[in-house]
């Protein structure tokens, strides 16, 4: 089975033709889409005409499901959610700050499987920020103060019940076209080296930003909202981004090791509904 794989413009990012992924795939060609997928960070297939069972296959090409701590799966797919919202709905776009997908964890996952079901017509792109790029030309000053710092990650700021998710969001009786369950558990924190090395290619890489990182060990909150500020500013430049346009089938996946993305309104009037995995 052969394919097409086009890059992106952007400093990240690449389309994949010619493959179904309805059927189940060869092993070698798995293993082409992994080196693909590790060399781009981000993939894109079109054009996919697959039910969620399909989705789960793929998904377990790359690796065993990883949940959604803080989100409700499907009724009948434990490993599947759907984000989903609809054509009247007020709620401040879900996700559309910079993160990495549960960079809060232990182990956070490798990577994040999006199937576009019902697309607006416009809006709605997901960016994507390479990391790799952006340690890579960073300045040797701003490199020096990261260096063997360790990241205090938490979900807090979010998924606590205090977070942005949590009883101010109840309180203002405006629905979500998806349910999110805020828990006493965002509030515990995990540390992560600010520069790691991407543990299938060796890479180094900045891991993670501002949101999901509340904090750097060892160092007082005030200092480490500064630099953490400044890190930030550096790793979401433009040179370093791809704008993702969907279209309704699509399926992206991406390395949450080595980008950063977020979710983008500009579809008001129209429902958008994706479901998803997240692979360990």
């Amino acid at each position: 089975m052969t394919f097409t794989i086009t890059p992106s413009q952007g400093a990240c990012g690449a389309t994949i033709s010619g493959l179904d992924l309805s059927r189940e795939l060869d092993p070698s060609v798995i293993r082409d889409i992994r080196e693909a997928w590790l060399r781009h960070h981000v993939l894109a297939f079109p054009d996919q005409n697959m039910d969620d069972e399909d989705l789960e296959r793929f998904s377990l090409y790359f690796g065993s499901f990883a949940g959604d701590p803080y989100i409700a799966p499907l009724d009948d797919r434990p490993n599947v959610i759907e984000i989903r919202r609809t054509a009247d709905e007020t709620t401040p776009i879900f996700a559309d700050a910079w993160h990495t997908d549960w960079s809060f964890g232990k182990n956070p996952p490798a990577a994040t499987i999006l199937h576009g079901i019902v697309i607006p017509p416009h809006g709605g792109n997901t960016d994507f920020v390479n990391q790799h790029a952006a340690l890579k030309a960073m300045p040797a000053e701003l490199r020096e103060r990261i260096e063997g710092k360790q990241a205090i990650h938490s979900a807090r700021l979010a998924y606590a019940p205090t977070g942005m998710y949590g009883e101010k969001e109840k309180a203002s009786g405006k629905q979500r076209g998806f349910r999110i369950h805020t828990s006493e558990s965002a509030y515990d924190t995990q540390l992560h080296p600010l520069i790691r090395r991407h543990p299938e290619t060796g890479e180094e890489c900045l891991f993670g930003c501002l949101g999901y990182i509340i904090g750097i060990d060892g160092m007082e909150e005030s200092e480490a909202e500064q630099l953490l500020l400044e890190l930030y500013l550096w790793q979401t430049r433009p040179e370093f981004q791809y704008s993702h346009q969907w279209q309704p089938g699509m399926v992206v996946m991406w390395d949450n090791r080595s980008v950063l993305h977020k979710a983008n309104g500009g579809y008001e009037g129209y429902e958008r509904k994706l479901h998803r995995t997240v692979v360990a």
